[in-house]
């Protein structure tokens, strides 16, 4: 193995009986954004916990600027950035104080460590939010400050496991401007995410996994192009049957919530043959990274969802 930032072989991961991760290879490149999706019980934060070294496969290679994990596990967290699920900030220390004293544990002095926290707070936009404890800050705030604080360390790679989540719409959006000014730094990302238009947006390639085991893998267009129709028509339907012309013009359909799906290559011949139906409402979209997701790893409901 070389000196990429994370490197894994062949990974497997027990619990009990239960095989978690089962035979997962991949690679993430210098200012890359590398990520994992897949339903729940996938294998995704199973993953994540043996890149960081808390938890150990029981067969495979972990390398991490060619050093091993876990026998080099100190020097590697040296260059590591890490989001975890959930809030893991301190509640009684102050947004400054958090990042003062998690630098700490790199052995950083006090000193470097008031240098970089000015810019760090300003990355986060929470400079007005210096003094203020986590209990005052907002959800998007914290996971701004739960980012800035991984930054402390100056890390070349950054694990963030399902970084959005309990987000609204516009905090979201706050984070990825943020991570995309991290990739432009050339620093390396492994992302998990339940959310398909995040995937699409910030990875340049995607790992999809279910069950332990990588199903299928790609850039984002790549998948979209290669595994579902380029159109898709979301149809609510005043009556059933639903027109056998349409069925005839669509590779496949299928029922989602109240409105049907059709994956369309041409889609000027089934507008034509829609002109002669009845219908609800329509949309004309083009297909996603969810249609992928969906078609790969199925629509019903898994444990935990």
């Amino acid at each position: 193995m070389g000196k990429l930032p994370l490197e894994c072989s062949h990974l497997v991961k027990y619990y009990g009986s239960y095989k978690a991760v089962d035979d997962v290879s991949f690679e993430v490149q210098p200012g890359e954004c590398l990520g994992i999706i897949g339903p729940n019980g996938a294998g995704k934060t199973s993953i994540i916990k043996m890149c960081l070294g808390t938890s150990q496969p029981h067969s495979g290679v972990i390398s991490s600027f060619d050093q091993s994990m876990p026998e080099d596990r100190a020097s590697i967290k040296q260059r590591l950035g890490v989001v975890n699920q959930f809030d893991t900030l301190d509640p009684d220390f102050t947004c400054y104080e958090n990042l003062l004293v998690f630098g700490r544990y790199f052995g950083l002095k006090d000193a470097a460590i008031r240098d970089k926290i000015p810019s760090l707070l300003e990355f986060a936009a929470l400079t007005h939010k210096t003094q203020a404890k986590p209990g005052a800050l907002s959800g998007g705030m914290k996971r701004r400050l739960s980012l800035a604080r991984a930054l402390i360390n100056d890390p070349s790679l950054l694990l963030l496991d399902e970084p959005t989540t309990g987000l609204d719409p516009q905090a979201r959006h706050t984070i990825w401007s943020r991570l995309d000014a991290l990739l432009l730094q050339n620093k390396s990302i492994l992302l998990t995410t339940h959310f398909m238009d995040e995937a699409q947006r910030l990875c340049h390639r995607l790992l999809i996994m279910d069950q332990g085991k990588i199903i299928d893998q790609g850039t984002p267009s790549d998948l979209i192009q290669k595994l579902v129709d380029p159109h898709v028509f979301e149809i609510k339907f005043s009556a059933t049957p639903i027109p056998q012309a349409l069925i005839d013009q669509a590779s496949r359909y299928e029922l989602r919530g109240d409105s049907y799906l059709f994956y369309v290559q041409n889609p000027t011949h089934f507008q034509q043959e829609l002109q002669h139906c009845t219908f609800l409402s329509v949309l004309h979209r083009p297909a996603n990274l969810e249609d992928v997701f969906l078609k790969l790893t199925g629509r019903q409901m898994r444990e935990g969802s």
